[in-house]
């Protein structure tokens, strides 16, 4: 019996400290370091003085192709100002589909492929896409679940820049 009590007892610790540990507005965005299509190392934190959206979204996922175009547009207007987008993919296939979408989308800013720990960082992501607008000090200032469309994220960018 003690040792089923001490089971349960370190299952509740683990799911308490795994809650602890999602991103929510107001907490630093979880680091990471991973490789993006170019096979350039691109880590969170190296980003910091910058405001960064960390976008989840898969190649099959509707919302997200809808959002993609916007993206571009916003990024192309605003990453000389200091604004960066990181596309996270969650597509299981990895690059062998991820990059063809990309080239037919024309993304031009930073995408990585989930490495099975990124999302539960960020707190076991339920939906996507779903965005993170991080501050110029890594702090998250705003989450989004659903599409979010350009001229919504325009103006969060814009705010967070000027």
């Amino acid at each position: 019996m003690k040792l089923i009590t001490s089971f349960v007892l370190a299952a509740l610790l683990i799911s308490f400290a795994a809650h602890d540990a999602t991103a929510q507005k107001g907490q630093k965005a979880p680091d990471f370091t991973l490789k993006d299509q170019n096979g350039k190392t691109l880590q969170l934190s190296k980003l910091n003085g910058k405001v960064v959206l960390v976008n989840f979204w898969a190649t099959w996922c509707a919302p997200c192709r809808a959002e993609m175009p916007g993206f571009v547009e916003v990024y192309e207007q605003y990453k000389s100002k200091g604004f960066e987008i990181v596309g996270i993919s969650l597509d299981d296939e990895g690059w062998d589909v991820v990059k063809p979408f990309l080239q037919r989308y024309k993304i031009n800013f930073p995408v990585v492929i989930d490495d099975g720990k990124l999302a539960s960082a960020y707190g076991n992501i339920q939906a996507i896409p779903t965005s993170f607008l991080v501050d110029k000090n890594g702090t998250i200032v705003d989450v989004h679940v659903g599409l979010l469309r350009k001229e919504a994220l325009e103006a969060k960018v814009k705010g967070l820049l000027y």
